[in-house]
């Protein structure tokens, strides 16, 4: 299932261009203070983190499960405008994964996520811990 596809994604507007998440200012997701609530940018920022699962493992699409392990998230600034998610993943935890995954079918793997306004100004990082099992 492509990600922007779930329900909960449609409904507050996470979009994608290029394997690059962002979500608009707009009331639906802000909160008390009138900036993108926290749990909106957690989605963005998960969301986010599993497509850049997908892109590094390609050949695994179908035949694995990914669920998320673990989270781990700290908000820097408040989000006052559009904001757009980027992730990366260390190379030689990515060699790791390889090998626990070819080994056992199964293993863990680290998503580092920045999100940032339209300015660049850093409104949360946050890091992803996937489980991936082979079906």
């Amino acid at each position: 299932m492509k990600a922007t596809d779930i329900p909960f994604i449609k409904y507050i507007g996470i979009k994608e261009k290029d394997r690059e998440l962002s979500l608009n200012f707009k009331e639906n997701v802000l909160n008390h203070i009138k900036t993108i609530h926290a749990s909106a940018q957690f989605t963005l920022a998960e969301t986010q983190s599993g497509i850049h699962l997908q892109s590094l493992f390609p050949e695994l699409e179908d035949k694995v499960i990914p669920v998320l392990r673990d989270a781990q998230i700290k908000y820097k600034k408040p989000a006052q405008e559009k904001i757009i998610a980027f992730a990366s993943a260390d190379e030689e935890a990515i060699e790791k994964f390889k090998g626990q995954f070819d080994k056992k079918g199964r293993g863990s793997l680290q998503i580092e996520v920045k999100i940032k306004d339209i300015n660049d100004v850093l409104t949360c990082q946050a890091t992803f811990t996937w489980f991936v099992q082979a079906l």
